[in-house]
């Protein structure tokens, strides 16, 4: 290529800058994010250890050696061959109750999490997006729930009715949202301004067009943030809850009513309690390392270094 070439290859990027920077391979959103997340080891760890513990909870019929509701006359047994964690008070495998609560626990902090999810958005997007008129009741009602302490409400919600897994979902879904509806707020209320708002609006876009097209997909980085600390306090909750013996009633297993069922061996088998608790603090600080990594890796302000 000779000089007049090189020059009128630059007039040309010059002068059509954006068709020039187009044709430069960009790598995708989800591959660009994938890619900042496994820059930050520990949220990788926390996304291992919870893919592992999804695989176990939903092959759980596979995996578990043994039914964790059959019972047997070797009670308390030490790990051995047989039992690799030995057995609780009433014969019952301790790994393959572990396996199975892995599947209640997993589940309820999902679910109810989807339902406080879609709660908190919907009354966020109503309370940022259509003014005065919506934002204050809105607002109200969510301070006036934030001002009430979740755990002992969901005490005395459960004391009056019969504790299902559907229950306790619906329950921690239901006095979880307030938190989310006032995120979503705070992003709509500043959405709502920019200019690309104003020209939807101005091109004829009706509100509800305009809310899920342009206000919605700018505010899912923070949804998903907060989407997945909140697995972690749903996990939370249904253990304290079930370690009280208000949360999922026994003989079916979740982590807290194995804690509650261990309490009268802790001197002389600790490993009863030992191993669920441990479950327990591993999936919430692997969800805690996946949210902190996941908002640096979903942050636009965070630049590749």
């Amino acid at each position: 290529m000779g000089v007049g070439d090189k020059l009128t290859s630059t007039a040309q990027i010059t002068q059509y800058p954006t068709a020039a920077m187009s044709e430069i391979p960009r790598p995708s959103g989800w591959r660009y994010r994938l890619r900042r997340l496994r820059k930050y080891p520990l949220a990788v760890f926390g996304a291992v250890v919870l893919i592992t513990l999804a695989f176990v909870a939903i092959f759980a019929d596979v995996l578990a050696p043994y039914d964790p509701l059959s019972t047997s006359l070797n009670v308390l047994a030490q790990p051995s061959a047989e039992h690799w964690l030995g057995t609780d008070d009433v014969g019952r495998d301790v790994l393959s109750r572990l396996i199975f609560a892995a599947r209640v626990s997993l589940a309820v902090g999902l679910v109810s999490m989807l339902i406080t999810v879609v709660i908190g958005l919907l009354l966020g997007l109503l309370s940022g997006f259509f003014g005065p008129k919506v934002d204050v009741p809105i607002s109200s009602f969510t301070n006036i729930m934030l001002s009430i302490p979740i755990f002992p409400l969901a005490l005395v919600l459960s004391s009056f009715l019969e504790m299902t897994l559907v229950t306790i979902v619906m329950i921690i879904g239901f006095l979880s949202w307030m938190g989310v509806a006032r995120i979503v707020r705070a992003d709509v209320l500043s959405l709502r301004e920019r200019d690309f708002i104003a020209a939807a609006h101005c091109v004829g876009a009706s509100s509800t067009r305009v809310i899920f097209n342009h206000v919605v997909p700018n505010i899912t980085n923070p949804l998903i943030v907060a989407a997945t600390l909140l697995v972690a306090n749903g996990i939370l909750l249904e253990a304290a809850l079930s370690y009280l013996g208000y949360g999922i009633q026994p003989p079916t297993p979740s982590w807290g009513n194995m804690l509650m069922d261990a309490q009268r061996y802790l001197r002389t088998y600790p490993g009863l309690a030992i191993y669920p608790g441990l479950l327990i603090s591993l999936t919430v600080v692997s969800i805690n390392f996946l949210g902190d990594g996941l908002r640096d890796a979903l942050d636009p302000r965070m630049g590749e270094g």
